[in-house]
This record gives structure tokens, C-alpha cells and sequence, in this order.
């Protein structure tokens, strides 16, 4: 059987959930639903569903580290404690990442590993939230590192519930999302773990993504300075 994954959430970095929201709300129209607390990583989201015909378990995360928890002992995933995102971030929210869902993540890394790519570790993990726990597996390397500028996808293998079970419509629908690099083996890597839905090509490292809402189409681009 082949591996199948798809695009599971966009990952919005800001320097603060208050920065975030408020970038959200002049960016997009909407504001963020709430999320929780990543006690093992030492940081906190607020979450909106953007599902569409084409992925209809969708969601934006816009996440922060979390200035009232204490250090993790560890890197943060998604590159949070680079200083060079840091210090962008400073500036507004951005577009950094992108995590694919799969019913195998463990042959997901394998294919990966097969290319020399290491993805990291599936970690467990959970957090609470009103609703009850969500439980699920994700690929974070020890450093941290996010992989080809953002553009190769963390994996992530959900339990029995997922964030858009309950996340409400809030009239945002992604529409399309593009990555671009100059290393041939990111093209490699996303067939490799049979992902659907995204656009991969040569060029500038960055990732595009259209979604319609309130504001109409607006383009998420992270190489916007």
C-alpha cells in the first residue's frame, strides 16, 4: 500500500498570540478561535479551520513560544529559538511552515530516511482543551530545524479527534498552496511521502498560500519581507 498524506495545518509563527491575532484580523478578516498550551515545547496557539473541497480538515495555527511556561529543556520545534525567524517575527506574523497528515507516519520517515532526509522523531504529544484531550504523533527533529527553508511538511498521525472536529466555520478556505526550493530533493521527498494537494517546484526558497475569506483572496507569502 502506497503513502498517502495532505496538507493537515498552515503553521503562522508571531513573536506573540496578541501580534497574532491582531495580524490575523487586519490580514484576513477573522478572528482566531482559541487553542492551548504545548507544555513540552514551551509554546501556545490559537487556531482557525480553512478547510475547502480539497483539504476538509484544514486548520491555520498561529503559534507563539509561551513567555509564562519555562523552557522546554529543548529546541522548539518549527525553529522558534532561530534568531533570524525571531527577529522577522519582531516585525509581523509569517508564513513559515506547513504540517501533512498520514495514516503511517512511521513509513512517512522511513521513505524520508531512504532519501537521507531526516525528519525527526514521532513524538507524542497532547494538550487539553475544552472538549476533552487531543493526542497525537509528530515528527520534530532534536534541533528543532524545520527542513528545506519550512518547505518539506512536518508529518503529523492524529488520534481519534482532530482540531477541525469542533473548530467552527469562520468563512476561510484555502485555496492552493505552493513551495518552492532549489534543492531537487524536496520534490523527491514530497512524492516520496504522497503528498496531495501541494504545488512543488525549482526556485527562491518560500511558500505561497491563496485562501479566500472576508478580505477576498489573500496571498500568505513567506518570503514577504
Amino acid at each position: 500500500m502506497s503513502i498517502s498524506s495532505r496538507i493537515d495545518h498552515l503553521v503562522v509563527a508571531a513573536d506573540s498570540l496578541a501580534q497574532g491575532v491582531a495580524w490575523c484580523e487586519a490580514t484576513l478578516g477573522v478572528t482566531p478561535g482559541p487553542g492551548g498550551e504545548h507544555a513540552f515545547m514551551g509554546t501556545h496557539n490559537r487556531l482557525m479551520r480553512i478547510a475547502g473541497p480539497a483539504w476538509p480538515r484544514a486548520y491555520l495555527e498561529i503559534i507563539a513560544i509561551d513567555p509564562a511556561a519555562p523552557h522546554p529543556g529543548r529546541p522548539r520545534w518549527f525553529d522558534l529559538d532561530d534568531e533570524a525567524l525571531q527577529t522577522a517575527v519582531r516585525q509581523r506574523p509569517r508564513l513559515v511552515h506547513y504540517v501533512a497528515s498520514t495514516g503511517d507516519g512511521t513509513r512517512a520517515l522511513q521513505a524520508l530516511a531512504d532519501l537521507g532526509i531526516d525528519r525527526g522523531p514521532l513524538l507524542a504529544a497532547e494538550r487539553q482543551t475544552p472538549r476533552g484531550s487531543l493526542h497525537w504523533r509528530i515528527s520534530v527533529r532534536p534541533d528543532g530545524q524545520r527542513l528545506f527553508d519550512g518547505c518539506l511538511p512536518t508529518v503529523i498521525e492524529w488520534g481519534d479527534t482532530h482540531p477541525c472536529d469542533t473548530l467552527p466555520d469562520c468563512g476561510l478556505s484555502l485555496q492552493s498552496l505552493t513551495v518552492s526550493h532549489p534543492d531537487a530533493r524536496l520534490q523527491k521527498a514530497c512524492a516520496a511521502i504522497g503528498l496531495q494537494g501541494v504545488r512543488t517546484q525549482p526556485g527562491p526558497p518560500k511558500l505561497r498560500a491563496e485562501l479566500q475569506g472576508p478580505r477576498g483572496l489573500v496571498v500568505l507569502d513567506s518570503a514577504d519581507a
